[in-house]
């Protein structure tokens, strides 16, 4: 037992409720995220005559506004405070989320139809019409998500900060962080399941209105440790521990602590280690969220409203909770070598980059079975969140707590651009691999269907390390997301080569 707990009595472990209820706010924000990733290819597609390109610039557009949003979103946390931001940004990506399901009404409004099924039926110009007109219903739709979505990791890091102590804070992030696991996790159980018995709206309705729930809970569960009830004189020591460190600055209440301008935020070289392992590897994560079931069927037929393939997807996403383990493994090298946060945390990232250069046998191991591409997918987005959880933490561990949030704004904002990049490239590479051929006097992308009636290449398929067509396509993006986080350790490193936190 601890000092301060036989000082003041038992202890009270409330942080952790607080940390539970981060969870579940991850959890909710990447269900929704994840409704049009396992809806569009077997539902929305051939409602809207979509193909790879407008689910591409979907992902890649979601994935701007994201980044720009969170570059204002770490800010007004900041400005707003926790809880009341909090509530916001889940309001606001919740009814992002409801709103999905309203495009398919205005798409048939616009063209004079009148149901899904005329949709589906349609030919000629109006094909092109429709899937004009529901791709851009389905990116407003998306820009509402993002706006909200942009403000859960901002609140959810300055969270951390506030209720623990820097030696926890990389093992609470995976905690909360590992939210995004479960809610992918539960996904293929769910969504596809609810998309075909009662239509794919349903689903984006169902599982937007999850974050109302969790917006009743939080209105009565949060108040600052030292304002709320639920934490005695024990825990809030224990919170505080930091302030009590030999050599640590004088402490200071947070509403007097000195205010870091947004324009300095980037003079400092943290910023932009934060921020360049964020553009190089959140767009990995994104990549195996939205593009992971349209692979399981263009590569094996296999679909995710199906057992098999909600077995894959399910498979995929329980290997990456492995990585509530990646925020304990700071704590043990700092008791084990007597490392500084920083350095422990960088030595935890370094071992984490190795683990994605497995996603580089996906492709070849694909030829034996889908089971095998999916394990190796699944470590690496395991690797992925155990990275994630602790790039988070080295925020927390280098900059004044009133800063927090847009330092995290700054660096989610370089995260969306790089998955913006990624995902646009990821959607006209498929279309350009799989060649094309003339249908109707017009030069189309060649699919499984038009080779089957004799159809002839007019470009032919890629052809890349003996694959052909998207499979070349699918392997040299699986390249890029292996590498990714080696490149950007290795340029976090040579930015900031030592633990140097950030006083004002």
């Amino acid at each position: 037992m601890s000092l301060n707990q036989n000082a003041v009595g038992k202890m009270t472990n409330y942080r952790w409720t607080i940390c539970a209820m981060l969870f579940f706010a991850t959890t909710v924000n990447y269900l929704d995220r994840q409704v049009l990733s396992l809806t569009w290819d077997e539902f929305i597609k051939p409602e809207f005559h979509w193909d790879e390109s407008h689910y591409g610039t979907i992902t890649s557009v979601f994935s701007i506004v994201y980044a720009v949003c969170m570059l204002f979103a770490g800010r007004f946390i900041d400005w707003m405070g926790t809880k009341k931001g909090f509530l916001w940004a889940i309001g606001v990506w919740s009814a992002g989320a409801c709103l999905h399901a309203l495009c398919g009404i205005v798409t048939e409004h616009f063209v004079g139809l009148h149901s899904a099924a005329e949709l589906m039926g349609a030919t000629g110009d109006v094909v092109v019409t429709i899937a004009t007109i529901s791709m851009y219903c389905f990116l407003a739709a998306r820009c509402v998500l993002a706006l909200g979505e942009a403000g859960n990791f901002p609140a959810a890091i300055k969270v951390t900060a506030e209720y623990f102590p820097k030696k926890d804070r990389a093992y609470a992030t995976s905690i909360f962080n590992a939210g995004a696991s479960i809610g992918a996790l539960v996904a293929p159980l769910t969504i596809p399941l609810l998309a075909k018995a009662w239509g794919w709206e349903m689903a984006f309705i169902v599982i937007g209105g999850l974050g109302f729930i969790w917006m009743g809970f939080w209105v009565f569960m949060y108040s600052k440790p030292s304002e709320s009830k639920h934490v005695n004189k024990a825990e809030l020591e224990y919170i505080e521990q930091d302030k009590h460190e030999e050599g640590a600055a004088p402490v200071v209440e947070e509403k007097d602590e000195k205010k870091m301008k947004f324009w300095q935020c980037f003079s400092y070289k943290q910023t932009w280690a934060f921020a360049f392992g964020k553009f190089m590897t959140d767009g990995v994560w994104w990549f195996f969220l939205f593009w992971t079931p349209s692979y399981l069927n263009t590569q094996f037929g296999i679909k995710t409203s199906e057992g098999l393939g909600i077995a894959l997807i399910f498979t995929l996403y329980a290997i990456t909770m492995l990585s509530i383990y990646g925020g304990k493994l700071p704590t043990i090298i700092m008791n084990r070598t007597g490392l500084n946060p920083y350095a422990a945390r960088m030595r935890a990232m370094l071992i984490f980059a190795f683990f994605p250069l497995v996603v580089l046998l996906a492709q070849p191991l694909g030829t034996i079975s889908p089971w095998l591409p999916v394990i190796m997918i699944g470590i690496g987005g395991a690797a992925h969140q155990s990275w994630s959880a602790n790039i988070f933490s080295t925020v927390s561990d280098m900059f004044p707590r009133a800063a927090i949030a847009s330092i995290t704004g700054i660096g989610g904002m370089a995260g969306g651009f790089g998955s913006m990049i990624l995902q646009k490239v990821a959607g006209n590479l498929f279309v350009y691999s799989s060649g094309s051929t003339i249908v109707d006097g017009k030069e189309v992308e060649m699919t499984h269907d038009l080779l089957e009636q004799g159809a002839q290449f007019v470009r032919p398929a890629m052809e890349f390390m003996g694959f052909s067509g998207k499979p070349a396509g699918y392997f040299i993006i699986f390249c890029v997301c292996a590498v990714a986080y080696l490149i950007g350790w290795i340029v976090m490193k040579a930015l900031v080569p030592k633990y140097k936190p950030i006083t004002l």
